[in-house]
């Protein structure tokens, strides 16, 4: 069973995780979570990994849903607090070039926070 916390702020929402393992066994729970929020109108997220020690291709598969659905409501989502297993992972994966990986939450935050002043900057100048 997934454990996780949700924490809607206003301009990002930050989901925790508190397995240890982000594997088949949890990653249909954490898709379906991932698909609601957004689908509820979040479009910034920030993934706090603290506790998770493992992950698999299940786990990565899960990522990669909540970064596709943030890309196309032209928003954010920053990883962040990897293990170094989960790290070396999405490293061999080569999934760094593609996902937004940050030490620390509060580092994730300002990322988003820039990224949606780079938007509205983009929007108001025409070239979005």
């Amino acid at each position: 069973m997934m454990k996780a916390e949700t924490l809607r702020e206003e301009q990002y929402t930050l989901v925790r995780l508190f397995n240890e393992k982000l594997d088949a066994t949890i990653s249909g729970e954490l898709k379906a979570l991932f698909v609601s929020l957004f689908q509820e109108g979040d479009k910034n997220m920030v993934f706090d990994l603290e506790g998770v020690r493992y992950c698999d291709s299940s786990g990565l598969s899960a990522i990669l849903v909540a970064n596709r659905l943030a890309t196309e409501k032209k928003g954010s989502f920053v990883l962040c607090r990897l293990s170094d297993h989960v790290a070396k992972l999405v490293h061999i994966s080569q999934l760094d070039t593609v996902l937004s990986i940050v030490p620390s939450p509060e580092e994730a935050v300002d990322l988003v926070l820039f990224n949606e002043i780079e938007n509205q900057l983009r929007a108001e100048s025409g070239e979005d």
